[in-house]
């Protein structure tokens, strides 16, 4: 029988980085490994109706105890880990009893996490922390919330006198590259509201988000003969960074924080004919957002003026909203979150995403779905730990969440 701890480093030795690029489903057929074992390992904890669909999301459930109506539940966390940093033979380390010093990751390639650049590191003294070498990631995003998942529920099986309505969850794939609902079945998860487990520290609960676009953008630039270019040539590579010095320049990831918004390059591919990039642009208000895709036809439109023919082309997309404004409408999803903080006496606060997660698209679908902590830290990097004593605890908020007093 796994511990909590064994689980998690079980499923942090399968690599399931998704990948942006691809047009499969999931995007890398690798995160099927770590799937098929989900489901093999839901079996094993005595939930025999768990299986694999055919888009690669895992699906179980535990029927309610209780003969009468409750609210039916859902649990989601991904399994797959982001392509920004390397999922391949992570080598985790436990430290015990954390001295709320720097941390040395790897002494062959002076990889050391320092608490200058990570102050909230002063936050797990005294607790077990699970890291990496400094060369991969770590996985905590989202498998601890994957094991806080199957863990809650292990508990209910083994405790049967314990009251519970309907428990529903599903393992989604490509969350990191924004695929993790595309084909969710959510008749199939036959819940009322859900939570996904899918955040950080646990002393934080997240029911607003960003509400997000894209924009990409098409540089036709006029390649002639150097020898030949004056007054002729348009290099679209030069023009690309031209576009970009006409939008804010303090709208970047590097300078906001909290509810400020941002537009992010990531991805410029150039020469002197034509030029590509792509930028993500982020707002927790809906307005501003709008205010800020208006830039974009600005600096095309100025552009273009300039140059007097259409040299750049604009193509703004929406990715999801801010789930903030389907979840106020169901008050008893954040109040059953209330209820099991204060029974266990775990202080917490609520914080806006600056990000997205499963269930902001889940909730604008007709699943109110806040974010839930698992207990990771500097996600996507090789930077990033586990808190073992956070990871217990969100299993009891859980738990405590799905109880029926």
């Amino acid at each position: 029988i796994m511990d909590i701890v064994e689980r998690f480093l079980k499923y942090v030795s399968y690599d399931t980085m998704s990948d942006e690029d691809s047009t499969t489903t999931p995007s890398s057929l690798k995160q099927l490994e770590l799937s098929k074992e989900l489901v093999k390992d839901l079996k094993a904890i005595g939930l025999d109706n768990a299986y694999l669909d055919e888009f690669g999301i895992v699906y179980a459930s535990l029927k309610a105890n209780v003969d009468y109506k409750v609210d039916r539940i859902g649990l989601i966390a991904h399994v797959d880990t982001s392509p920004d940093s390397s999922g391949k033979d992570i080598k985790a380390r436990i430290i015990k009893n954390y001295d709320g010093k720097d941390i040395v990751l790897n002494e062959n390639r002076n990889i050391v996490m320092k608490v200058s650049d990570f102050p909230f590191l002063k936050n797990n003294v005294n607790e077990d922390l699970i890291v990496t070498d400094g060369t991969t990631l770590l996985g905590a995003d989202d498998k601890a919330g994957v094991v806080a998942i199957i863990e809650a529920v292990k508990y209910f099986i083994d405790n049967p006198s314990v009251k519970h309505g309907d428990i529903n969850i599903a393992f989604t794939p490509d969350e990191e590259v924004g695929r993790g609902t595309d084909n969710f079945n959510l008749k199939a998860f036959a819940s009322d509201y859900g939570y996904t487990v899918d955040g950080g520290d646990i002393h934080l609960v997240e029911y607003e988000c960003f509400n997000a676009s894209s924009a990409s953008i098409h540089f036709e630039g006029r390649s002639i003969h150097p020898g030949s270019a004056k007054n002729k040539m348009v290099n679209a590579a030069l023009v690309a960074m031209e576009f970009d010095a006409l939008l804010p320049k303090d709208e970047l990831p590097s300078k906001t924080e909290k509810y400020e918004g941002f537009h992010h390059l990531t991805y410029f591919e150039g020469q002197c004919e034509e030029a590509k990039t792509y930028y993500i642009l982020r707002n927790h208000d809906k307005k501003i957002l709008a205010r800020q895709k208006e830039d974009f036809y600005k600096a095309k439109d100025i552009i273009n003026a300039k140059y007097g023919y259409e040299l750049v082309n604009v193509t703004i997309k929406d990715s999801y909203e801010n789930m903030k404004e389907i979840i106020v409408q169901h008050p008893e999803v954040l109040d059953r979150i209330d209820a099991a903080y204060k029974k266990l006496n775990i202080p917490y606060e609520y914080e806006p995403i600056r990000g997205g997660t499963d269930g902001a698209r889940l909730s604008f679908e007709g699943l109110p779905c806040p974010n839930l902590g698992a207990g990771g830290y500097n996600f996507h990097g090789p930077f990033e730990y586990l808190s073992i004593n956070q990871l217990k605890k969100s299993v009891d908020i859980i738990v405590e969440m799905l109880k029926i007093d």
